[in-house]
């Protein structure tokens, strides 16, 4: 097997542990930038952790370099899994500050960390592109308007990078998913049908499997995920 490094963005979090479990398992050397300070390691597991604000340029291109830094197990895939939800008043009753953060927390590091990384994957002789946007981009819900429009952008971001670098052979595809399982969810929804909901680890079995050769001749889906949702 040829081994490969992926980038994954928001590995921390509550789907973030489930996609870089999937990838170590699948034999693949797996990057985790992580916004606050902690020392870079490569441990015996292949998950390299380093620190990178990916809101910023300069983080975007550190957390790439680290994941393209090593030509024995180059860069073929970037998971893009960082983002943020909060709900709010319906579009009159929202101020622009609030509207704008869903944007910089979804959009911006989605785009900088894919800008960054692009070259490398060209250089590679392709790779995979895999962003996460939500049900909510293709079927928006009251009081989300910015959330919806971030996602939304999000899967406009990936379809254009699937058309531009399609010769290139890079991919680009993007899952939607409905609630995810988590802790922090299921904190916030006590009282939902939590079995509706879908498990992170069968996203990350999705997300693996997009970024793998096996969908080669798939670029530009929106892949939905909803569990029974």
């Amino acid at each position: 097997m040829v081994r490969r490094s992926v980038l994954v963005t928001g590995g921390t979090g509550g789907l973030g542990g489930a996609v870089t479990a999937a990838f170590r398992e699948a034999g693949w050397r797996v990057v985790v930038p992580e916004r606050r300070s902690t020392t870079a390691e490569s441990a015996a597991d292949d998950v390299v952790r380093l620190a990178a604000d990916l809101t910023e340029p300069a983080g975007a291109a550190r957390a790439v370099e680290a994941a393209a830094g090593d030509e024995t197990v180059p860069l073929r895939a970037v998971v893009n899994l960082v983002g943020g939800y909060a709900s709010g008043g319906l579009v009159h009753e929202t101020p622009i500050d609030e509207f704008e953060r869903m944007l910089t927390a979804n959009l911006r590091p989605t785009y900088l960390v894919t800008r960054a990384a692009l070259p490398h994957l060209v250089a590679a002789g392709g790779g995979a592109v895999v962003c996460v946007s939500a049900r909510a981009a293709l079927s928006p819900f009251p009081g989300a308007a910015g959330y919806a429009t971030a996602k939304a952008a999000v899967l406009a971001f990936a379809n254009a990078v699937a058309v531009e670098y399609r010769r290139s052979g890079v991919r680009a595809n993007t899952v939607l998913p409905s609630v995810i399982d988590t802790p922090a969810n299921r904190a916030a929804q006590p009282d939902a049908d939590h079995s509706r909901w879908v498990a992170p680890a069968e996203i990350a079995t999705v997300i693996r499997f997009l970024a793998s050769d096996e969908s080669a001749p798939t670029s530009g889906a929106a892949v939905p995920v909803y569990g029974r949702a």
